[in-house]
């Protein structure tokens, strides 16, 4: 059975392994970064538009929408029966800028907006019922109508995971840096 000690809770069994799986996502993500200026942190460095910085404000930014998903439900998530097609052009630029560190934002600050980020969902892993179950909203992503709680943790661990290796192929074009061999 894992066991693991949070700030205030251990946590045992499939919360245990659940929290240690996202430390592992988070940690790379983070240590990818470490050690970068700013102007490091929002340079492209392939011919993607993210970034360093612009790939952990998104997962902070995706983290908080999926933690109000598993509190609320459907209606927390704001893009619910939006029209995508029909956005206005600032909307589509919020979106964008979303994925890029931008000339007012330092790293240090975005690194810290995560770690609080990271902590309520820590905490809701400990307390929440993983097995309450929410609708998802309308979007074309989605091929599934409904997730738990627990499918909702396993989503962000995936896009932090996803999110980290793109990072580190990103730092790797930057400096030759690799998190990971």
């Amino acid at each position: 059975m894992s066991t693991m000690a949070t700030t205030n809770t251990t946590l045992t069994g499939e919360r245990a392994d659940l929290f240690q799986a996202l430390a592992n996502a988070r940690h790379f993500l983070r240590f990818t970064v470490q050690g970068l200026s700013d102007p490091q942190a929002a340079q492209r460095t392939t011919v993607s538009e993210l970034t360093l910085g612009g790939l952990i404000k998104h997962v902070s930014a995706v983290e908080k929408q999926w933690q109000e998903f598993m509190v609320k439900g459907r209606a927390a998530m704001a893009w619910d029966g939006v029209d995508f097609s029909q956005m206005p052009p600032e909307a589509i630029v919020a979106f964008y800028n979303e994925f890029r560190m931008q000339p007012d934002e330092c790293l240090d600050e975005l690194l810290e907006n995560y770690t609080q980020v990271a902590a309520r969902t820590d905490a809701l892993l400990a307390e929440a019922d993983l097995d309450v179950i929410h609708e998802l909203p309308s979007a074309p992503w989605f091929t599934d109508t409904h997730w738990s709680v627990r499918r909702t943790l396993l989503h962000i661990i995936a896009e932090t995971t996803q999110h980290a290796g793109h990072a580190d192929i990103i730092r790797e074009s930057l400096d030759g840096q690799k998190s990971m061999g």
